[in-house]
């Protein structure tokens, strides 16, 4: 992994963490940081050591959307010549739904724009009580980016998906419950220890399961259900006849922990 300057990416007991690094601005998104997070999720596809991987925010904020000062100021800025966006830095929603890993946003403050736009493209989203949530784009002139239109309908049904992109103004964590878009509200004194805990579980599954049954969603979203179906079936009986399978269904009759190798 290169350095970063924008984001910061660790990873331990399978599960990989991509921190938003801006914290004096709430984590506003730059160039740079598509940039760098394009970059990151690329290598991170093909990484089998990464099971589950988490998009947060660093302090205060995740991810407001662009940050309007800096592009504001950007002119005066002649690192940003460095930072020209090329066609493939706008497809990080894409490869954030894609990964083969399982992906959450964890929201832990304002989540607006295209900040929205990457957090709707996980697999998951869990928020803190005082997360706030923002389409955002008609309140500043843009029609948006990052996949909103895509991802939002199929998330809270598409009149809300409309009605909150066309008239767009806050709305709270618990509100967003109530719409669907998050699965879990928790507290803020808790809400890193509950995201652990959440996504421990994930990362503890079998791994190809967990893999092979990311692979069955991304697979039905475009295929016809009979076509669905035999691939589907294809991808058990591979499965099945796997060791974690066959550890699993021992475990399962013994009455203990399971212990899986991936294999």
């Amino acid at each position: 992994m290169g350095e970063f300057t924008t984001i910061t990416w660790d990873v331990a007991d399978g599960i990989g963490t991509l921190t938003l690094n801006r914290p004096d601005r709430l984590n506003g998104m730059t160039n740079r940081m598509l940039i760098e997070t394009a970059e990151l999720l690329d290598q991170v596809a093909h990484r089998s050591d990464v099971r589950v991987v988490v998009l947060t925010g660093a302090g205060k904020g995740f991810c407001p959307g662009a940050d309007l000062k800096h592009y504001t100021e950007a002119g005066q800025n002649p690192a940003e010549a460095d930072d020209e966006l090329q066609p493939e830095h706008f497809r990080v929603p894409v490869l954030l739904h894609e990964l083969p890993q399982i992906t959450i946003a964890a929201i832990n403050g304002a989540c607006a724009g295209a900040g929205l736009g990457w957090a709707a493209a996980c697999d998951l989203r869990v928020a803190a009580r005082s997360a706030t949530f923002n389409t955002a784009f008609l309140a500043v002139a843009v029609a948006g980016d990052m996949g909103l239109p895509w991802s939002l309908p199929r998330l809270v049904g598409a009149a809300k998906a409309r009605e909150l992109s066309f008239l767009p103004g806050k709305f709270s964590a618990q509100e967003a419950l109530g719409h669907g878009l998050v699965t879990h509200v928790w507290d803020d004194a808790v809400f890193r220890k509950e995201v652990g805990v959440l996504v421990a579980r994930l990362a503890e599954a079998a791994p190809l399961a967990l893999r092979g049954m990311k692979a069955n969603y991304l697979a039905a979203e475009r295929m016809n259900f009979g076509d669905f179906i035999d691939l589907e079936s294809e991808r058990h009986l591979r499965i099945t006849a796997s060791r974690d399978t066959t550890e699993a269904f021992a475990a399962f009759v013994e009455k203990r922990t399971p212990s899986f190798e991936g294999r």
